[in-house]
């Protein structure tokens, strides 16, 4: 990919020095409210309007539909999901002196901006939606420090089928390559298991640090998740997280020593799932995994 300069007035902008949405390029939005990016919040921001129109599409289209956007600082993506045909973006953003910049994309786009300050941690996603027909769209450049959490309750939801249809979001190159990792590989771990039982995962787009301001250390990924209608075999989403935090919390030892942290006698559960005790759980394909949480949450039930 080449490198991006953050230059965000291509493409027909509306009138002499604005973006193609007729509000001010991003820079002189960061300079104007004086939006110096926050280490601690994990903040990057992405200045170029087709790349963030490119990352809004790269899920599918994104025409009418409501979608979340977590962390939208000045709004870059947000104006970009809004020039791709958003009907409605919910923006969740913590950080107030961000609320400005949004105010004016909202004035831009009357009724189709709603913004809620608070922390997406804590936020109640069913009732931000309210009573929104259809299911959402996520798309965020997620703040690095918390893009994992988020991820794990989102596809933690209950019940499920969940509340979204389509997650397009933004984690360090390496996070996304455990995402959508193969069993056999080093990157294959918890967070590959999870994500491959309850969605189909994808990359879409790799991007290098200089495409953000402040450019990170490390390069970034957008992956793309559809959820499975109904992940097999179907066991609890919670047993299928004990299952995998024992197997490669000590994931150079073998299934029948490294399973000793979730049951006394964990040959047995591996026999009836048919897992050779032998193997170590890099070894262990996700749904052999579903299989053995499957086994493990009735062994459970039946005490």
């Amino acid at each position: 990919m080449s490198t991006l300069t953050g230059d965000d007035t291509a493409g027909g902008p509306a009138r002499e020095g604005a973006s193609p949405d007729g509000l001010d390029p991003l820079r002189d939005v960061i300079r104007r409210h004086e939006l110096a990016a926050k280490k601690n919040l994990g903040q990057n921001f992405i200045l170029d309007l087709n790349l963030t129109r490119r990352i809004a599409r790269a899920g599918g289209p994104v025409t009418g539909r409501t979608v979340i956007e977590i962390g939208p600082g000045p709004g870059g993506l947000t104006r970009g999901l809004l020039l791709e045909g958003a009907g409605r973006v919910i923006a969740v953003e913590r950080d107030s002196r961000c609320l400005p910049a949004l105010a004016e994309i909202s004035a831009r786009y009357p009724d189709q901006l709603q913004v809620h300050e608070g922390d997406a941690l804590e936020t109640d996603w069913s009732a931000l939606l309210g009573s929104s027909s259809g299911k959402a769209v996520i798309a965020a450049n997620l703040p690095y420090n918390v893009a994992t959490v988020l991820l794990i309750g989102w596809l933690e939801t209950e019940p499920w089928p969940p509340w979204w249809d389509r997650m397009v979001l933004m984690f360090q190159k390496e996070v996304a390559e455990r995402i959508v990792a193969a069993p056999g590989s080093k990157d294959y771990g918890r967070l590959s298991v999870i994500s491959q039982w309850r969605s189909e995962a994808r990359i879409a787009l790799t991007l290098k640090p200089e495409a953000f301001t402040p450019p990170p250390k490390v390069a970034s990924a957008v992956v793309v998740f559809t959820p499975r209608p109904a992940p097999q075999p179907a066991c609890s989403v919670k047993a299928l997280g004990r299952v995998t935090a024992a197997a490669f919390g000590q994931r150079r030892k073998m299934l029948r020593a490294s399973l000793k942290t979730l049951v006394p006698n964990p040959e047995e559960l591996l026999d009836a799932a048919g897992i050779g005790s032998t193997l170590r759980a890099e070894q262990v394909p996700v749904r052999d995994f579903a299989k053995l949480a499957l086994v493990y949450e009735r062994s459970i039930a039946g005490r």
